[in-house]
């Protein structure tokens, strides 16, 4: 594969490992954070360290980000410089989730520029990260798509859904699948636990079977023994599930799950205080129901 200079945007919980397997790959990489120090180890490990997002991006061939929300996205590329600093031609890949919206306004806004843009979520949480197995949802024009896919595999699994937006329309999807089987394995795994049945047992016996799956399993063990240390934040699943239910009401369909998950997700986030919790903690507020 051919090294290319690449600038990362966010070196949070998933940016980091992802900007290393980068590196790793034998790219030339600059990165940028918000706070520096979550940027600094990649510093040893080879890359360059930018002092703003716009100095990162300056000689790029691709620019990669991935930080909170749209509002983010948008403050990087017009607020901060970065579209103004990047060089003609170059490729922004947005896998921060946002809406198809904000992506498809993106995606015209830089191309006015003379840019290329990319929407390309991801779902495997920081495990996936880690080992490069991340599922990648591109949108946007198939031949931009082609360039930067050798890059992205050395991130997981990289897959053009269609036009600019439909990446984060399948990331959406994604979500709606994750976050409603969450609360299904927590419904179950409290069933479990209040008949007298053993959790770990529950999910071994399940193995195979039409019930089982990585939430099952992963978050099922989180469930049953407390550890809710975050690989994905229960404030972010609740961004997505708002973002399903607008993206549902721009498209007159109802989602009737996607919605009730969203709201036990906004009693977990808000009127329980656990924003950093894992995901997996909505097993907390479905324990909580029995208190209020």
């Amino acid at each position: 594969m051919t090294s290319r200079h690449i600038a990362f945007l966010g070196t949070g919980l998933m940016g980091a490992p992802m900007a290393e397997n980068l590196l790793k790959a034998g790219h030339r990489l600059t990165v940028w954070n918000r706070s520096r120090e979550k940027a600094e180890p990649l510093g040893k490990l080879g890359a360059e360290i930018a002092a703003s997002a716009a100095d990162a991006v300056r000689e790029a061939d691709m620019v990669i980000a991935i930080v909170s929300n749209g509002e983010a996205v948008a403050d990087l590329l017009f607020g901060q410089g970065v579209a103004a600093s990047m060089k003609s031609g170059a490729i922004f890949i947005d896998m921060s989730s946002i809406t198809p919206a904000e992506a498809r306004d993106h995606a015209e806004r830089l191309e006015a520029l003379g840019l290329r843009h990319l929407d390309a979520p991801v779902s495997g949480g920081t495990k996936g990260a880690e080992a490069a197995t991340l599922a990648i949802m591109a949108g946007g024009d198939e031949a931009t798509f082609d360039e930067a896919a050798p890059v992205l595999k050395a991130l997981g699994r990289p897959v053009r859904v269609g036009a600019s937006g439909t990446g984060q329309l399948a990331k959406l999807a994604n979500q709606a699948i994750v976050g409603i089987t969450i609360g299904a394995v927590a419904e179950a795994t409290l069933l479990v636990q209040s008949g007298g049945g053993n959790a770990e047992a529950f999910r071994d016996a399940l193995k195979g079977g039409f019930a089982d799956s990585a939430i099952l399993q992963l978050h099922g063990r989180r469930m049953d023994t407390r550890d809710f240390t975050p690989g994905a934040k229960s404030s972010i699943q609740l961004k997505d599930m708002n973002n399903i239910v607008k993206e549902a009401d721009a498209l007159a369909i109802e989602l009737p799950l996607a919605a009730s998950i969203r709201e036990r997700y906004e009693t977990l986030v808000h009127a329980m205080n656990e924003p950093d919790l894992d995901h997996a903690a909505l097993y907390l507020e479905l324990i909580g129901r029995a208190k209020r």
